[in-house]
């Protein structure tokens, strides 16, 4: 039984450690590459032209966004993963007995007390 459980584990740090060291074996190999000159280096205006959408960039390299956006996607992405939560509970109701309902109900009171704290802060409006 200890055996079978340290075999899987081992398993888990082979594939750990094949996702550590294959990626970074390529990339130190691509580096040395580049100087026996495998790999052409030849910079040049058309290729640093811009290829997605084909227009000239206008404004900095790098624009700023607005905060507002990424705030409330995570917002939305806590919310309804907690929420998702909720369902587990409510198959196994009457299973639990009252110690889970309590602790439901704690588990609500906090998403309120988070929902309230963020409509106060004015997070979840489009202005």
């Amino acid at each position: 039984m200890l055996e079978d459980y340290f075999r899987q584990y081992g398993l888990i740090a082979i594939f750990t450690a094949l996702a550590v060291i294959l990626p970074g074996t390529l990339l130190v190999l691509s580096w040395l590459l580049s100087f026996v000159r495998v790999r052409p280096h030849k910079p040049s205006f058309v290729k640093s032209s811009p290829y997605e959408s084909g227009m000239n960039l206008v404004g900095k390299r790098w624009p700023q966004f607005n905060f507002r956006y990424y705030q409330f996607a995570l917002l939305f992405v806590v919310f309804d993963v907690e929420t998702i939560f909720i369902y587990p509970w409510a198959v196994s109701f009457g299973k639990l007995g009252l110690f889970a309902f309590v602790e439901m109900l704690i588990f609500i009171m906090i998403l309120v007390v988070g929902w309230a704290y963020a409509w106060r802060y004015k997070a979840l409006e489009w202005s």
